[in-house]
């Protein structure tokens, strides 16, 4: 089903959350482990984040530095598939611009269709560590709308090879990325909601926010959106805080604030395991307040751990 219809139907605000596919060299059983948890809190889908290849140098035997390419996770599209085999639930597999080229854009499409996996989040991907910004593949794309209308060409049956005939359309429901407290790269709000709306425009059908801690950031981004125009359904996404160290690492790698209430509480704690108690807290709280503000649903990012996400969902679903 798709999520649009998914979330037109529900005659309550929806549970869902997001997985990492396994490392290189790990079996699908850790993604069993933090999905059986939450299986009776009745998630009405599952994303699946996909990941580029990394840059990293290794010292040779003669002392120079030798470039190597690495995947540090993959198999996206076979997880994909095997969650969906496995508990019968709706997937949304991500789509990143960051290393693949419209081709390879096109091949996985095509895999997804083949494999009854109709549901997309299309983002364009962040830059590499080693790089300050963002640079498409050679052949890629650039911006995740060009991407989202390489989706949209292909649910019209428009193939890159354009001397297909009979071409069959795949029929994908296509979600975007929103940020509440804008996007690190746009130069203000304003700019960004115009590339958002952009996307909308041209064929996204949903949008899954950012993570945020003050649940008034979401408010004003949504009025913001109602403003421009974008009419579509924004599914709050939201994580618990669970380190010491998220209080120097989420600012830094997100580029988003960390309420002062939260940061004296973080602070007060000892140990990790403490944070992680506080941040079940905390997003139970602004879980609650979410649904009474008329949210469609509440998207948790788990970063693969459900212990403390089904303490959360006991709470609040």
């Amino acid at each position: 089903m798709k999520v649009t219809d998914i979330i037109k139907n529900a005659d309550k605000p929806l549970f869902t959350f997001e997985l990492l596919p396994p490392l290189k060299g790990h079996n699908i059983d850790t993604i069993y482990n933090a999905i059986d948890p939450l299986i009776e809190f009745d998630p009405a889908y599952i994303n699946i984040t996909y990941h580029s290849h990394d840059v990293v140098y290794k010292e040779r035997n003669d002392g120079l530095l030798e470039k190597k390419i690495v995947r540090k996770r993959t198999g996206t599209v076979a997880l994909s598939a095997a969650i969906k085999n496995k508990y019968k639930i709706t997937v949304v597999t991500h789509l990143i611009c960051a290393g693949l080229t419209k081709e390879e854009t096109e091949d996985i499409l095509i895999d997804l269709n083949f494999l009854g996996i109709h549901n997309l989040l299309v983002l364009r991907g962040d830059p590499p560590k080693s790089k300050r910004l963002f640079i498409p593949e050679k052949g890629g794309h650039a911006h995740s709308v060009d991407m989202l209308k390489q989706v949209v060409d292909l649910n019209n049956g428009k193939y890159l090879d354009e001397d297909l005939e009979n071409a069959k359309s795949s029929d994908f429901c296509i979600g975007v990325a929103g940020y509440p407290e804008k996007h690190s790269e746009a130069p203000n709000m304003e700019s960004d909601l115009n590339f958002l709306k952009e996307k909308v425009d041209a064929g996204a059908k949903y949008i899954v926010t950012q993570m945020f801690f003050d649940n008034q950031k979401y408010f004003n981004f949504v009025d913001l959106c109602r403003e421009k125009g974008i009419a579509v359904p924004i599914v709050p996404g939201i994580k618990p805080v669970s380190s010491l160290k998220d209080i120097e690492l989420l600012p830094q790698i997100f580029r988003i604030d960390i309420p002062e209430e939260l940061v004296k509480e973080i602070k007060k704690c000892k140990t990790n395991s403490e944070v992680r108690e506080l941040g079940v807290e905390w997003t139970t709280k602004q879980s609650q307040e979410l649904i009474k503000y008329g949210v469609p649903g509440i998207h948790y990012y788990t970063l693969g751990q459900s212990d403390n996400i089904k303490k959360i969902a006991r709470a609040v679903f």
